[in-house]
């Protein structure tokens, strides 16, 4: 009987499932009521005391090992099969990798201002209150500070709500002339659907100088907006507020995809919103040691995704962070 068993180890761990119905077979074969293995056990009951022990042992040995193997089969017909019928025992497919879109766009932003002098400048994502909020000429009342729009991490603490914090720190130990680009993440404490989310990408662009004006902030959204969208783009300036720059305006572009003849995008208006933007307030440059009475500046500030929705006519914001290969795989041929 010792010598049967063995030779059924050998048959089991020879057995190879192509199929689902080949994994059907080895367990009719081996593993079912009226298989080898039950037929083994029926047997072991009339064997001496003596042999039970040895072949008790090589018996168990080889239902585990029977067992094992159909666990691998998992029901696919194979050990290397998927239940799609991908035999994973074959070389990996040959994935071509691609840049994440939010990184293409983010360099072709930075190219862009790069063309205009600007150096990229990075901060940390944990901020203080100086830096966050009171630096940058937010009230004690003013909303942004209210625990549904930030995320806290202890009294004067908190995620950074956006990568302004980077130009009171570059503007404290440095004098101007300051032309910096600040790209990074940021976080809100909102409700994510497909056009919000918990967490998204900025970058922000700083000019100080002697004599800078709002024309130039003017001419220098313009060129790009044309430069990232094509030399049709059109650009319009709302007023806005917003508590570090002053006057503040919001930046609107032609609709990309109609025209701006009027579509679901653009909600019929020909216009879509990209950026924030305005000169730098005068208490800004006080709170850093610059004086205002010398110097002037402009800031702006965009949000990552927003220029990558429109780019790509991408119509959900949470398909950036969700890793779908299906949806990465677009953009192969950015790299």
């Amino acid at each position: 009987m010792r010598d049967r068993i063995e030779t059924i180890i050998r048959e089991v761990e020879e057995f190879s499932a192509k199929t689902k119905e080949n994994a059907e077979e080895f367990r009719l074969k081996y593993l079912s009521r009226k298989g080898k293995i039950s037929e083994l056990f029926d047997e072991f009951k009339t064997i001496s005391s003596e042999q039970k022990k040895d072949v008790g042992q090589l018996l168990n040995r080889l239902k585990v090992s029977a067992q094992e193997k159909l666990d691998r089969f998992k029901g696919d017909g194979s050990e290397g099969e998927t239940s799609s019928g991908e035999d994973l025992t074959l070389p990996a497919p040959d994935w071509k990798g691609s840049r994440h879109p939010i990184s293409i766009v983010r360099k072709n932003i930075l190219d862009i201002f790069g063309r205009l002098g600007f150096t990229v400048e990075e901060g940390p994502e944990i901020e203080d209150d100086w830096h966050n909020f009171t630096a940058l000429n937010f009230p004690e009342e003013h909303p942004a500070r209210d625990m549904q729009d930030t995320f806290f991490i202890g009294k004067d603490i908190a995620l950074r709500t956006h990568t302004s914090s980077v130009q009171i720190r570059i503007l404290e130990k440095t004098q101007p002339p300051v032309r910096i680009m600040m790209p990074g993440r940021v976080y809100r404490n909102e409700a994510v659907s497909a056009r919000a989310h918990c967490f998204f990408h900025q970058v922000e662009g700083l000019y100080v100088d002697k004599g800078v004006s709002f024309a130039d902030l003017k001419q220098t959204l313009l060129y790009f907006a044309q430069e990232m969208f094509g030399s049709e783009t059109k650009i319009r300036l709302r007023p806005s507020y917003f508590p570090f720059t002053e006057p503040s305006a919001e930046m609107d572009i032609s609709c990309t995809i109609c025209g701006g003849k009027g579509c679901n995008v653009c909600k019929h208006s020909g216009w879509v919103e990209i950026l924030g933007c305005g000169m730098v307030d005068p208490a800004v440059l006080k709170n850093c040691k610059i004086d205002p009475e010398v110097y002037s500046g402009f800031a702006f500030g965009m949000g990552i995704e927003r220029i990558t929705m429109l780019k790509y006519g991408v119509n959900d914001l949470r398909l950036f962070s969700e890793n779908d290969v299906r949806f990465l795989s677009q953009f192969e041929s950015e790299i």
